[in-house]
Order: C-alpha cells, then structure tokens, then sequence
C-alpha cells in the first residue's frame, strides 16, 4: 500500500518533528557535522532523529516540479484576485487555472491551480503572503500533483 500524506499547519505539528527538520537543515547547511550534534544543538535524542527523519520535511523541499490546487474565499472587492495574483508572480510560480464562483453575500470561492517551478520561492512563505492579504478569508491546499 503507498503512502499517504497530509499537509497540515506548523502549529499542529508535534515539537519533535518541528526540531528533526530543523536538525536536518543544520546537517544541509554545513552548520554542524554530525547527527548527534544536530541532535544535541535541537534538544532531542538521537533516535528520535532516526525515528522520524525520513517521514517529516518542509512542504517546500517537496513541492517544486508539482501543480499545487488551492482554494480560496476571499471577499469581492476591486483589486483583490490581481492582488493574489501578483503574490504567485512574485514568488515565481506560475498558474495554471482561475476558477472563480459569482459571489455570494460578499464572499467570492476560488480555486487557482499553481505549478511549482525550480526557481519558485518558498511555497509555505507564498501561501502564508496569500492568506495575509485583507480581503481573504481562507486558504487551503486542496491537492498536490
């Protein structure tokens, strides 16, 4: 059976995932040369480490070649889609798909399906600039390709 992943907020993350990744990045950028000392530097154990180093990573180091889908609600106002818009352009990633429905009591859904390139900034820092933006409500990975 294949494995499934999840794409779930920082914040809900267990600390000891958050600190292997960053024991990861320490190894990746020369900063430190073992894994215990990445261990020892985080504040977890070295099994820990073993444990969960190859399950856990930032959405970005897995992202870059995939179409991601996002769904947006996002209030109608003048401006606000190319605002939007201009977040994925700045971030170099390049759109695929708009689909927006006729706004409902102010409140406009949106899906834009989003190619993730090479030269594409972080992803987490592209999606948390979106939500951000006032005027938007929410917004959500709806699948990754």
């Amino acid at each position: 059976m294949g494995s499934k992943y999840y794409v779930v907020k920082e914040q809900a993350v267990p600390e000891v995932l958050l600190k292997v990744v960053e024991a990861k990045k320490l190894l990746d950028k020369g900063r430190v040369s073992t894994i215990n000392e990445a261990a020892d530097r985080v504040g977890i154990s070295r099994s820990s480490f073993y444990k969960y180093k190859d399950d856990i990573f930032q959405f970005h180091d897995n992202a870059q070649g995939t179409t991601i889908t996002l769904t947006f609600q996002m209030e109608d106002e003048p401006g606000l889609l190319s605002d939007v818009l201009k977040t994925v352009a700045e971030f170099g990633a390049n759109i695929l798909t708009i689909h927006q429905s006729i706004p409902i009591n102010g409140v406009a859904s949106l899906s834009l399906s989003v190619q993730v390139l090479p030269t594409t900034g972080d992803v987490s820092e592209m999606l948390a600039a979106m939500e951000g933006q006032k005027g938007v409500r929410s917004v959500k990975i709806l699948a990754k390709e």
